[in-house]
């Protein structure tokens, strides 16, 4: 096996696991502590202990271009994507959460097909209409249709998420692709945290013992490796493989959320995940092609 070919296999299992598992871990951290905060603090750390970590090991410091670019990455992933799923969760379950983030792939191939011109094949044109379809079910679900604000986040952050995503293969980046992670969580956690501040997000009690614990894990798990094997998916391959994720972690997220929360996931949720999840089927055969 190619070490390429390798390095994309672990980086899909990294994005796939553990990514689905931090849907419950932003549930439980949101618990005590406000949304674009937890967020902030979340990617600061990250951010701080891999930029840390890099210049350590002699990596170059990054020139203010490469600063101004994170910072526009930064906002839309970290602020817009994560952040607007981190607000949702405070109204609806985190499977469903993580159900309704299958459109990514949808938004972002069209995002990467208006600026590279570089548009999926028929078979990953399929994968793409049924994952769609599977989000149309999917709002037929009792508990979106009662929290339109949850409704409206979980709209906003998967375009949010694929426009940075391909935003981050056009601007000018750090020759470190881990750099480049590093920054990228840095200016969105700062970013984060203004708009929360403006939002009237304040800290005032201590957070439970399992919303930190839950945070920490997002730091750890969730960011400094999830988002790095992320990034190196959309370096290295098609828009339609880097964003498949979507549809392998609702059905991890679902099943912690219903065994370790007690979370109760609808017939149309649970019809719309199947359909999803047919979709990305044929999103991996056609990058086959």
């Amino acid at each position: 096996m190619k070490k390429n070919t390798a390095m994309i296999i672990i980086c899909l299992l990294a994005v796939y696991i553990i990514w689905g598992s931090t849907y419950l871990a932003i549930r439980l951290s949101v618990a005590t502590i406000p949304p674009l905060l937890m967020c902030g603090i979340r990617f600061l750390l990250a951010g701080g202990i891999l930029y840390a970590f890099l210049r350590l090991k002699r990596i170059s410091q990054p020139s203010r271009q490469h600063w101004q670019s994170a910072l526009a990455v930064g906002t839309l992933m970290m602020a817009g994507g994560t952040g607007f799923v981190a607000l949702a969760e405070q109204y609806v379950s985190s499977g469903l959460a993580a159900i309704a983030i299958t459109m990514t792939p949808v938004w972002a191939c069209v995002i990467s097909g208006l600026i590279h011109k570089k548009w999926p094949n028929r078979l990953e044109w399929l994968g793409l209409i049924i994952g769609f379809c599977g989000i149309v079910v999917l709002n037929l679900e009792h508990e979106l249709r009662l929290n339109l604000w949850g409704a409206f986040f979980l709209l906003l952050a998967p375009i949010c998420w694929a426009a940075g995503s391909v935003l981050s293969t056009i601007l000018p980046k750090p020759q470190s692709g881990l750099m480049a992670s590093a920054l990228q969580m840095l200016t969105g956690g700062v970013v984060c945290v203004l708009i929360g501040v403006v939002l009237g997000e304040r800290i005032s009690a201590l957070p439970s013992m399992i919303s930190a614990l839950a945070l920490i894990y997002l730091i750890l798990a969730g960011s400094l490796l999830g988002f790095t094997a992320y990034m190196y998916l959309f370096r290295h391959t098609r828009p339609a493989l880097a964003t498949s994720y979507s549809y392998i972690n609702p059905v991890i997220a679902v099943m912690l959320g219903v065994w370790l929360a007690g979370e109760k996931i609808g017939h149309f949720a649970f019809l719309g995940l199947t359909i999803a999840i047919l979709g990305v089927l044929f999103v991996m055969l056609g990058h086959g092609e």
